[in-house]
This record gives structure tokens, sequence and C-alpha cells, in this order.
């Protein structure tokens, strides 16, 4: 397989953003689906609606996201919305609970956990595309997020969520809790829900940018987050999310910022580059990329 080419930016701004989706040399259209954390109240490192808005703008999209499998504000859609609506994500689009009027099966072939299905918010149908507009990150129970934890995790209902989490052994939320050992399983069934989104939508209808700013050890699920100790790095983005996460782990790992010891050990400990390579193994993408630094035009 070809290297995959994932674009890059110091230029973490509205325009840095719009620059590098430009840089992708794809269109979505017809009803675009941006697929973004709007975070757990009393969060702050999720991406600032001023950063997005102005590509969500160009795209004509919505901004889409499912309630979680998890007590907080963002279980219920009553208190999601408050909390969508609170963090300023309504001010500047649409916005969608995928799965506040109920759930559907999406179908993939292969896997080892979750019997050939995902379960997402039945408002999925609404869009024809989708960008995963994530905010690359630590995350307490992946080792890190970034495009394949937001298109597995981050699409899938409440109850689909519980699936995952608990590598397909119940859809409960309450239940879930008592079946998150598995912690491979549980990487391998996020490249699962993945292969089921891409075969859902097709891989022409799906961009991918990973935002790397404010990297926290923490998700942006979380109410009170572990403050960043690294510096930002930039925007990268490319059609191959499996390609764009193995380079923003590599971008932590290789980084020369004295302060990456923290999310580094996060990553290594919940073993978290396994759900890139099972994504890889499943098809979905290339973990061997080339970078496109968008900001001298040049390949390294």
């Amino acid at each position: 397989m070809e290297k995959a080419k994932v674009f890059f930016t110091k230029d973490i701004s509205e325009q840095g953003l719009i620059k590098i989706y430009e840089a992708l040399g794809v269109v979505l259209r017809d009803k675009v689906a941006v697929k973004i954390s709007t975070g757990e109240m009393g969060g702050h490192n999720y991406l600032d609606p001023n950063l997005i808005k102005g590509l969500v703008h160009k795209l004509d999209g919505t901004i889409v996201e499912c309630n979680t499998a998890y007590d907080g504000k963002r279980a219920l859609s009553s208190d999601h919305w408050q909390t969508i609506k609170e963090h300023g994500f309504m001010d500047i689009a649409p916005c969608d609970i995928m799965d506040e009027d109920g759930e559907m099966e999406i179908y993939f072939e292969g896997g080892k956990h979750l019997q050939g299905k995902n379960i997402v918010g039945k408002n999925l149908t609404k869009y024809n595309s989708m960008l995963l507009l994530s905010h690359f990150k630590g995350h307490a129970m992946g080792g890190f997020g970034g495009a394949l934890k937001n298109m597995s995790i981050g699409v899938a209902s409440r109850n689909g969520k519980a699936y995952i989490h608990s590598a397909g052994i119940t859809t409960s939320p309450k239940e879930m809790w008592s079946h998150v050992d598995n912690q491979d399983g549980f990487l391998e069934s996020m490249a699962e829900a993945c292969k089921a989104v891409i075969t859902y939508f097709g891989k022409e209808n799906l961009a991918y940018i990973n935002v790397l700013n404010n990297l926290s050890i923490d998700c942006d699920c979380d109410s009170n987050p572990s403050k960043p100790e690294m510096a930002d790095i930039g925007i990268f983005a490319s059609l191959d999310p499996v390609a764009l996460d193995q380079c923003c782990y590599d971008q932590i790992m290789n980084s020369t910022d004295e302060k990456k010891a923290s999310l580094i050990n996060r990553m290594l400990e919940k073993n978290a580059i396994h759900t890139v390579s099972e994504a890889q193994r499943l098809g979905l993408g290339t973990c061997e990329y080339e970078i496109v630094n968008i900001d001298d035009c040049k390949s390294e």
C-alpha cells in the first residue's frame, strides 16, 4: 500500500483549519455532518467554537454528537443540549444529538467482537458525508482520542458506546462497567466500529482532521481534566484515519518537548496504538504516511 498523505500546519486558527481542509482536495457535500466532541460540562479543553466555525460554515455543516454512556451532563439529551449551548456551539451552527430520538444498526464484515454491527444514532441517516474534526489528546480508557475514537465511540449511540466499551458483551450503560477489563478487546472494538461507519458512508465521503492543542492526558469527556503540560503542536489532516492517528501518536512519542512524559505514559499504559494497528488490519488505512507541511509546501 502506498504511503498516505498527512497534511500539517502549525497555524491553529480558523484560517489554518480551513486551509488544511482545502489541502485535502476533497469536497464534502450534500448534508455534511461535522463530528466533534462538545466537551463535558466543567471541562475547557474541547475545540473552541471560534476556531471551528469558519470551516463548519464553509461546509454548510451540522455539528453532530451522541449522548454518553457514563453519567454526566451529556448522558441525557436535555442536559447535553444545555452543555452544547453553554459551550457555544449552538451560536455557530446547527447542532444535532443523533441518538436523541433513537438508534439504528450499521454493518461491516469481519472483526472479533461486535458481530458485524455498530449501534449509532438514527439521525446519521440525515447526512451524506462527514468530517471527523477531532481534538487529539489523552484518554483515561483509550489512551488517546483522535480520529478513530471520534468515529467509533463518538458516532455510537449511548447503548452503542456500551457495546464497544464492553467488547460486544452488553448494550446496557449500567452493565458496561462490569465488562471493561478486556482492554485490547475494547480497542479492537473501536476499530470495528470505525469499519462500520466507513462502510456506511463510503471512504470518499469522509475526511479527518486532528487538532493537537491543549494536550491534556485527559479527554474532553472529563469534567475536571488535568492541565495540559505539552505545548501545542498544530493541525494534521488526512483522508486516511489510520495514517492520521499513527502520525499524531508519533508526534507525541518523538517530541522534543520535555513535558511529554505524562501523555506518553497514558498512551503506553493503555496500549493505545493497538486501535490503530487493528484498524490497519481491518483494511481501514495504512500506518505508513508522509507529512506534507502546507506552511512551506514541502514533504518531509
